[in-house]
């Protein structure tokens, strides 16, 4: 199937399933109808072979630039101690319990091995987190810190994941390095994303103030930004999700910097909830599409986990996932008493 053909095919399930989480008689959540659907398109014959690098690049950027963007600035500086917390101390502690467990529980996986699985595990994805929450009874506050751990969490959880392997290939692991590589990606990530917007907008308001403010051209010069940024990062070697975070919360300053038309600001904030129904769709849609092929692949991963059934592989995946929420409530609940309901 073409590629032109492929994206149609998603798009009108994207429509489809909005219109049919507002007609189901349960609630049900966006994303889930939107894998449930793509695991419908696969099982028809429908398949997507994409490359993880581009599907990075075409999707995260934006997505995480917006949810920068948008995210209440007053509460997430307000919560910035409770999402530090949650973003890199109940990640790291995460990634040692949970790898160990993993080990316990699975003895063909190696420590390293474990380190490196529970990394992956550990950070709340951002695009979930948003698309859940957008439409969750959640209190105001705890979803702004769930979303502002989510925006940050994936620099320790990253960091984590390229020392253990590292370790699972050499053998040796520096916590010194690990400590020092982690800060380096991350405020390094961090300025790029600011420098990108600085530029971008001193640029951008020197050439408006000689011509006049085009407000296809600002909406245009504002999706660049996220690629700039995350690309700028990733050729440091530094955090290009962090990089995005940044660009977006820097964007909202920026724009109050100077004037803007109003149509400027309603214009761009609907092509920008356009491309984030649609991004968000798609990644959900591609999640389902690829459940069947996870599936066949069951009696192999289990024949290497030296288990005789691919059940095995259930039992595990409830058993880690059950440790992973203890831990969480367990941090959760200690967090809570030491610092959100602080002054």
């Amino acid at each position: 199937m073409s590629l032109i053909a492929i994206v149609l095919v998603f798009i009108m399930a994207i429509v489809v399933t909005v219109f049919l989480s507002h007609l189901l008689p349960v609630k049900v959540p966006l994303p889930l109808i939107q894998i449930a659907a793509g695991a419908a398109l696969a099982a028809s014959g429908f398949q997507v072979d994409f490359d993880p690098h581009i599907f990075l690049l075409l999707f995260i950027p934006p997505l995480l630039f917006l949810d920068g963007w948008r995210i209440p600035k007053d509460a997430f500086f307000r919560d910035m101690k409770p999402i530090l917390s949650l973003a890199i101390g109940l990640v790291m502690v995460t990634i040692l319990g949970i790898g160990l467990f993993i080990h316990w529980l699975i003895p063909a996986i190696t420590v390293a091995a474990g380190f490196a699985l529970a990394a992956i595990l550990s950070p709340t994805d951002p695009v979930a987190v948003s698309a859940m929450t957008a439409s969750s009874p959640l209190p105001s506050r705890m979803a702004h810190i769930l979303e502002g751990e989510s925006l940050l969490n994936d620099a320790s959880g990253l960091v984590a994941f390229n020392f253990a392997i590292a370790a699972v290939l050499t053998g040796s692991f520096s916590p010194g390095d690990a400590v020092v590589k982690f800060f380096l990606m991350a405020f390094g990530g961090i300025l790029s994303g600011l420098v990108v917007v600085w530029v971008t907008g001193k640029c951008n308001n020197f050439l408006v103030r000689r011509t006049r403010e085009e407000p296809a051209i600002q909406i245009l010069i504002s999706l660049l930004i996220p690629f700039a940024a995350y690309l700028l990062a990733e050729a440091f070697h530094v955090s290009g999700i962090l990089a995005a975070v940044a660009a977006g919360i820097a964007m909202h300053y920026e724009q109050l910097s100077g004037p803007r038309l109003p149509a400027t600001r309603m214009k761009s904030s609907a092509v920008w909830s356009m491309l984030q129904t649609t991004l968000n769709g798609m990644i959900f849609l591609m999640l389902g599409e690829q459940l069947p092929r996870m599936l066949r692949t069951l009696p192999a991963v289990a024949s290497q986990a030296g288990v005789s059934s691919p059940w095995y592989l259930l039992l595990y995946a409830v058993a880690i996932t059950l440790a992973l929420g203890l831990m969480r409530f367990a941090w959760v609940w200690l967090s809570m008493k030491l610092t959100i309901f602080s002054p």
